[in-house]
């Protein structure tokens, strides 16, 4: 890792702030799982199946909050060259334009400069991941039905921060170093949404040329 980038992730300068799992909590000890097996050097196909007698909600919630976390970290790093100026519209590329709806104040969907769709995106999904009726921290307490459709909405949201970030601001990536952090992180993300079918393939398609390099 290169001097710079150390002084970025040491700095954890995270977008938003960090949502911790409480010591002694069950998610707490399946983070820690999930982190161990990674830190072991765990081929990434393999860390993101679910463990033995674990349960699915348990697991996709521990990574939504994870790659929440990982996700803004990233974008925190190229926020500086994600401006109004230089990105007047959520996009990946040409093809590919992103407008925000969140059924309060954009109940249409509405075309958003990159840092404002950002600033949105990453205050809607703080407010989902701390309501205890959909993500409950305490033992016992079920998952609500619509779990997996909300999990499955901000897994799909936080793709199009990569889509961006690879399709427009890799070039700053590059020149933090950070290129090997943000791919295996990519490679996580993209292994994970689908082992569980939790992103539709028409949403990995900005990317799908990179993916078939990156992940086989």
């Amino acid at each position: 890792m290169s001097l710079g980038l150390k002084q970025v992730f040491n700095k954890d300068r995270t977008f938003r702030p960090k949502r911790k799992f409480e010591p002694g909590t069950q998610r707490f000890e399946l983070h820690k799982k999930a982190q161990a097996s990674l830190n072991a050097g765990l081929d990434l196909k393999q860390a993101v199946q679910l463990p033995h007698g674990e349960d699915l909600n348990d697991w996709v919630a521990v990574h939504v909050v994870d790659f929440f976390n990982r996700i803004n970290l990233i974008y925190g790093t190229i926020s500086d060259s994600c401006t109004d100026q230089t990105c007047p519209v959520m996009s990946g590329g040409p093809k590919y334009e992103y407008r925000w709806q969140d059924e309060q104040k954009y109940k249409r969907p509405t075309a958003l400069s990159a840092p404002k769709y950002m600033s949105l995106l990453m205050d809607w999904i703080e407010v989902q991941i701390n309501n205890e009726n959909i993500f409950p921290t305490n033992v016992g307490t079920p998952f609500p039905k619509t779990f997996m459709q909300v999990a499955k909405k901000i897994l799909s949201r936080l793709f199009r921060v990569f889509v961006h970030v690879y399709i427009h601001h890799f070039d700053r990536v590059s020149q933090m170093g950070a290129e090997a952090h943000v791919n295996t992180c990519y490679k996580h993300f993209y292994y994970f949404v689908t082992e569980f079918n939790l992103t539709d393939h028409k949403e990995l398609e900005p990317l799908k040329e990179m993916t078939s390099r990156m992940c086989h």
